[in-house]
């Protein structure tokens, strides 16, 4: 990441457009504050299908050991009584 001033990046534009598109972020500033960051508009993905896999199993082997309490009344039966009082 570079940062700049206001002043800096206009001299400097072309150059900087060239950073930002070999995947450079750059900020730009007026008085030490960011005020624009340019990014590259193709970026890699921030987590691979790998990541996601990885994750989605899991998240199936903790539905797995969720189970409901013992005597615990099912969806069904609480569907049932709620119709029933109704």
């Amino acid at each position: 990441m570079q940062s700049v001033g206001i002043y800096e990046a206009k001299s400097r534009f072309s150059a900087l457009i060239e950073l930002v598109e070999q995947g450079e972020e750059v900020r730009i500033t007026r008085h030490g504050k960011e005020v624009v960051r340019m990014l590259p508009v193709r970026r890699r993905p921030v987590i691979t299908d790998e990541q996601i896999a990885r994750e989605l199993g899991q998240i199936d082997a903790l539905h797995a050991t969720v189970r409901p309490a013992v005597g615990a009344d099912t969806p069904d039966t609480l569907r049932r009584k709620g119709r029933s009082a109704a």
